[in-house]
């Protein structure tokens, strides 16, 4: 067996759409027994490297140290793990995770609405120029839980009031009057 090499970097969301789009194709070709055995094989291969990954998972979580914090800090090992329903962290702490990487909006969240998969978050003013808008937090919103949240399926952003400073009113001091 040769050295494992390099390959170029894989976005999981754009491979999902692709395998759609493939499956869909051949659904559209009209021939039952061609979608069945595609469908067949994806789900083969799920299953492969699910049981490849939960045994990863196993050996890793044995060993001394326990390096799975670096496998769950990759996007794409996260979003394997999350796609097998193997990822040790529960869904708001996987939400919490992906919303920590978005660095140029304060987004704190309101709730889930689990039927819909909606995502209400809130933007706080960041304390900078206050450029940015609740549209672009929504999208980097959205990229970011793209992979460890898939079952967030739409994110709504509100616009948290900004407060007036406070005013310090203090009594003049001596000899002003």
């Amino acid at each position: 067996m040769s050295a494992p090499t390099a390959t170029a970097p894989v976005n999981a969301e754009q491979t999902g759409r692709r395998v759609e789009e493939v499956l869909d194709r051949l659904a559209e070709s009209g021939d039952p027994a061609v979608t069945a055995a595609a469908e067949e094989l994806v789900r083969s291969l799920m299953d492969f490297y699910g049981a490849g990954l939960a045994r990863i998972l196993h050996l890793l979580s044995s060993a001394p140290g326990d390096p799975s914090a670096r496998l769950l800090g990759d996007e794409l090992v996260a979003s394997l793990l999350v796609l097998h329903d193997l990822h040790p962290e529960d869904r708001d702490t996987r939400i919490a995770r992906a919303l920590d990487t978005v660095r140029e909006h304060i987004l704190d969240v309101m709730e889930l609405d689990e039927p819909t998969g909606t995502l209400r978050l809130r933007a706080r003013a960041s304390g900078g120029c206050g450029c940015g808008s609740a549209a672009d937090a929504r999208q980097a919103a959205e990229t970011a839980l793209a992979c460890f949240a898939p079952e967030v399926r739409a994110v709504h952003v509100e616009t948290a009031p900004v407060e007036p400073p406070l005013l310090q009113i203090g009594s003049a001091p001596a000899g002003a009057r």
